[in-house]
């Protein structure tokens, strides 16, 4: 409910800089000297510009409320804060290292607020278990965390990992937490979803990737890291064998890349989608133009803002098991 109201009031105050270019009034224009046709091209040429830079305006914001809320979901180097105060990053460029700008934006900065918050919370569980071990009462803080690791450990990692999986139950349990407090974070007022940014989902599935396909070398050794490539069905000519092989090694290798590129489209796309449903329900009060039909969307946005609650533990959850069901599938290659 906080989070609803506070974006209707963020898109109230909100005023697109096209929508008032293209209803500003124009600038009275002296009358050009006679003998002077290239002050009055220009004159021509900006008024053409500025007709078409309100035509953009338009069809960009629609003609229903001239609404755009997607710089409410998508990364800037401006982040929104209460009465009216923004923090502007700095501008692009500013921090290279090499070839790659490592300048933060809106997004990296919850980024950093996930990660700190990964920290705080396992750091403070292992703090906590070390505690009752001594036979000191731990509290319930620490019967959650506990419950939340054991669960993805015993539910999650060991029955598609597999054997071994134990070793792979503190990076699936980090991913776990970091995605879900990265997701939790775009629900609270002036927040920001910073897994709704297709670079950071594509950078977790790259992870991902390089940590199942080591894991895999490691487990199986070279020789039977490449039937995974190139399989040869058992017990089949040899000729027919090499033949299947090669024809599908290419399907195999493409399979690879698609799978992370499916862990990175679908978190992406769900935690997008919720956003913008929610924002265009809270847009249809401007579009109506009265406070009178206010009742039904702000319900409906209450509603959505608890499905998105839902969302982001399954979307948390549904990566941590996608995660470890293809590590088990590079390991256990049959």
């Amino acid at each position: 409910m906080i989070a609803s109201i506070a974006v209707l009031l963020t898109l109230a105050g909100a005023v697109p800089p096209q929508q008032a270019e293209a209803h500003a009034p124009a600038a009275p224009q002296a009358e050009a000297p006679h003998g002077a046709p290239t002050r009055q091209a220009e004159a021509d040429e900006h008024a053409v510009e500025t007709m078409a830079g309100a035509h953009e305006a338009e069809e960009s914001h629609g003609a229903g409320g001239g609404i755009d809320f997607m710089h409410h979901i998508q990364d800037s180097r401006e982040w929104e804060l209460p009465f009216g105060q923004v923090v502007h990053f700095p501008p692009k460029g500013s921090w290279m290292v090499g070839p790659f700008d490592m300048t933060p934006t809106k997004h990296v900065l919850f980024l950093w607020i996930s990660g700190a918050l990964v920290l705080v919370t396992l750091l403070m569980g292992a703090a906590l278990a070390a505690r009752s071990e001594r036979g000191r009462t731990a509290g319930k803080r620490h019967n959650a965390i506990e419950a939340l690791v054991l669960f993805v450990r015993d539910e999650v990692v060991m029955p598609n990992v597999g054997h071994g999986g134990e070793r792979y139950a503190p990076f699936i349990c980090t991913l776990f937490f970091f995605i879900l407090f990265a997701n939790l974070l775009g629900l609270i007022p002036f927040g920001s979803t910073a897994t709704a940014n297709i670079s950071v989902t594509a950078g977790l599935a790259l992870i991902t990737l390089v940590v199942a396909e080591i894991g895999g070398l490691i487990a199986l050794g070279p020789k039977h890291y490449m039937s995974t490539i190139f399989f040869r069905p058992k017990g089949m000519n040899p000729v027919g064998a090499w033949t299947m092989a090669i024809l599908l090694s290419p399907i195999e290798l493409l399979g690879k890349f698609a799978r992370p590129f499916a862990l990175a489209i679908r978190l992406m796309a769900n935690m997008t989608a919720g956003h913008i449903v929610l924002l265009a329900m809270i847009s249809l009060i401007f579009v109506f133009g009265s406070l009178a039909v206010a009742v039904g969307p702000v319900l409906m946005a209450v509603a959505i803002t608890f499905l998105e609650l839902f969302v982001a533990f399954l979307q948390a959850f549904i990566f941590a098991v996608l995660t470890s069901v293809f590590i088990g599938l590079v390991r256990h290659a049959h």
